[in-house]
């Protein structure tokens, strides 16, 4: 008990620090984390309210579009914040109470909830706004939201530790990731791809927490082509691989 009561104080320590040096002291740092994401949908939706003439979902190009970005976030932001996390705490490493874990945690913990904030004033307005109020299903988008975190933190903790070793796989992992954004049915629906395009789609598996957040959200939407069993195997396989190798890797961790 007194071993998971320490490392809770540990980890409120680094979420407060964590708050502090990435929002700053003023509430402009918080107001920002809200505007970036808003102002990016909002131009996004602008474009493509230009090309098409109805969303592919609905009748709002903007509740399409952050339905697809906000649940995309919670993968990608997630996985870079926490990319840098051990790094980052480093000289907070020479404390024998704080773990390697600790800075995980805190910056997941942080993130989330960050996440979360910005998801509920962009989606809720957006949905307030319709003539027609949806019928919204909480289950698929909580689970979306918990797999791509989860997901995110897998790698992330595997990353820390591959970072540090293989310098040269930090960068290969920046130029693979950076397609994701395309290839994850952001601002289009895989199944209404082309089979060969669509499978090939599919196999990234933020496109599948993309169609699961959609569902919640879109009653009519079959997303076909989901699996949701694909899903749960990725995650537990990246989550439980993470792990593996973050804790064979402490030593390595600690190293300077």
């Amino acid at each position: 008990m007194y071993y998971f009561t320490s490392h809770l104080r540990v980890v409120t320590a680094l979420v407060i620090r964590e708050m502090s040096t990435r929002f700053g002291k003023n509430p402009g740092g918080y107001l920002w984390a809200l505007l970036e994401p808003i102002a990016y949908i909002a131009f996004m939706s602008l474009i493509f309210m230009a090309i098409a003439h109805k969303p592919a979902l609905g009748t709002s190009f903007p509740l399409f579009f952050a339905s697809g970005f906000v649940c995309f976030q919670f993968y990608a932001a997630m996985a870079g914040y926490l990319n840098s996390a051990v790094n980052a705490n480093r000289p907070l490493l020479s404390y024998p109470n704080v773990a390697p874990i600790d800075t995980i945690a805190a910056r997941f913990s942080l993130q989330f909830c960050t996440t979360c904030v910005v998801a509920i004033c962009i989606i809720a307005p957006l949905i307030m706004q319709l003539k027609t109020t949806p019928t919204i299903r909480l289950s698929p988008i909580l689970t979306a939201i918990s797999l791509g975190s989860l997901i995110a933190l897998g790698l992330a903790l595997a990353n820390n530790v591959l970072f540090q070793r293989f310098p040269l796989y930090d960068k290969i992992f920046g130029i693979v990731s950076r397609p994701l954004f395309l290839i994850s049915g952001i601002f289009y629906l895989p199944d209404s791809l082309p089979p060969v395009a669509r499978d090939a789609i599919l196999i990234n598996p933020i496109a599948h927490l993309v169609m699961l957040f959609r569902t919640g959200l879109y009653p009519e939407y079959r997303a076909i082509g989901f699996d949701l069993d694909y899903l749960l195997r990725v995650t537990t396989v990246l989550l439980f691989a993470g792990m593996a190798i973050f804790t064979i890797s402490r030593g390595v961790l600690r190293a300077r």
